[in-house]
């Protein structure tokens, strides 16, 4: 073999070698549940789905309040500041979103638990990516009694300051707005229950 055989060679052996590392190297480090891993996808399934992770934040964690207004899917006009002092759960979903279906009965249950514990508690959904009419008729369909507030060109959604990135999204916010706990995926009556009882809790 010449040596310009020889070098082209060990040349394109280098190249294999560093393709095969690269290879291994995205294989180990890939997660599928990721935000990045799911968007590059590719499956058009139109939303990032969470894992049902919980985060909580202490009081000294938390944020600037969220200022979130918007109007309902019935068309009234709806604001956080008017639910000064309360603990307000935000729940993002969508009706074509599956996540979002299988855990609604749970939001419902949660919901009407509050209202007969006569907690100072508010929930307040956020209807993505359709209008109105069909985010409405999958309420009404679902049995769901606490408003929405609807899509309206995602506006509403920029509030949230980020963190609703996956779909379904739950958020506990304390009495002076800020975020106190989130949930990145379907989240069940019982857990949702104990992040609105702890906020509470801290409220006295």
């Amino acid at each position: 073999m010449s040596d310009l055989d020889r070098r082209t060679v060990l040349r394109w052996g280098a190249v294999a070698m560093a393709g095969g590392l690269a290879l291994v190297t995205a294989a180990c480090t890939s997660d599928p549940n990721s935000v990045e891993s799911q968007a590059r996808s590719g499956d058009r399934k139109g939303y990032v789905a969470g894992d049902g992770s919980i985060e909580q934040l202490t009081p000294a964690q938390r944020g600037e309040p969220v200022e979130l207004l918007g109007t309902t899917l019935e068309g009234e006009q709806w604001s956080l500041k008017d639910k000064d002092g309360a603990v307000v759960v935000v729940n993002v979903w969508g009706s074509w979103c599956p996540p979002c279906i299988e855990e609604t009965p749970a939001l419902q249950k949660a919901w009407e638990k509050v209202q007969a514990d006569r907690k100072d508690v508010v929930f307040i959904g956020m209807d993505k990516l359709e209008g109105p009419e069909t985010g409405l008729a999958f309420q009404k369909a679902k049995g769901v009694t606490y408003p929405s507030l609807a899509y309206d060109g995602g506006v509403p959604l920029l509030a949230l300051q980020g963190k609703a990135s996956a779909t379904p999204t739950t958020l506990v916010l304390d009495g002076e707005g800020r975020i106190a706990a989130r949930v990145s995926g379907p989240v069940t009556t019982s857990t949702l229950l104990g992040l609105v009882d702890d906020v509470l809790a801290e409220q006295g």
